[in-house]
């Protein structure tokens, strides 16, 4: 995961701060909110890290021939993540 659950919790709470402050929710359960919001990134960064290690696992297998036909790894990395990503309609 690229960010710590403190990074998370700072994020969530910017979130809700701002779109209380600009009017655009209104709620009594602040911290409700915070908790529910912090729940979805940590979700979104776990399904991205679930992502990132099916492709290694995929790029491991094809590792021969690609050192064969010299494909960088990082690039053929981006390639498939991103076409995983649009297969499953994820959004990254």
């Amino acid at each position: 995961m690229k960010l710590t659950e403190g990074q998370i919790g700072m994020m969530a709470t910017r979130i809700v701060k701002h779109l209380v402050q600009a009017d655009l929710i209104v709620t009594a359960e602040e911290e409700n909110v915070i908790e529910r919001i912090q729940k979805a990134i940590h979700g979104d960064l776990l399904l991205e890290d679930k992502l990132n290690e099916e492709v290694r696992e995929l790029l491991m297998q094809y590792a021969e021939e690609m050192r064969k036909n010299d494909i960088q790894y990082h690039e053929m990395f981006k390639i498939i993540k991103a076409k995983l990503a649009k297969e499953r309609k994820l959004i990254l």
